[in-house]
């Protein structure tokens, strides 16, 4: 049974670079045909996927939020990253990772999510 892990700081300063890590456990991210996403949900509002890293390493982004966003890996650790620059309090949200299976767009195991607050 796949486990994702998010972590990262609860609060965050407007204009800062936020940076999020999910840990894997129960299952390898280089594993064919699986894919790495993020998704979030401000509160009151519906999720949103920010961005995506697939088994080979690649990646695509939600064109709303590319030119802020990057997500990497570390093979090593098990572990994929997300970056997310010049953040405002329009930011604020529950960050979640996710494994989806066989394409971009699918998604079928969630991590618990984690809080972000962005204020000064």
């Amino acid at each position: 049974q796949v486990q994702l892990q998010e972590s990262g700081p609860g609060l965050q300063k407007p204009s800062q670079t936020l940076s999020l890590t999910c840990t894997v456990s129960g299952g390898s991210i280089t594993t064919n045909r699986y894919y790495w996403s993020w998704i979030r949900q401000p509160p009151g509002k519906g999720l949103e996927w920010m961005g995506v890293i697939g088994y080979s390493g690649s990646t695509h982004y939600s064109p709303s939020l590319k030119s802020r966003t990057s997500i990497s890996r570390d093979t090593s650790k098990n572990q994929f990253t997300l970056q997310l620059g010049s953040v405002t309090p329009e930011d604020t949200a529950v960050y979640y990772c996710v494994r989806g299976y066989s394409g971009y767009y699918s998604y079928s195991d969630w991590g618990q999510g984690t809080q972000v607050t962005v204020s000064s």
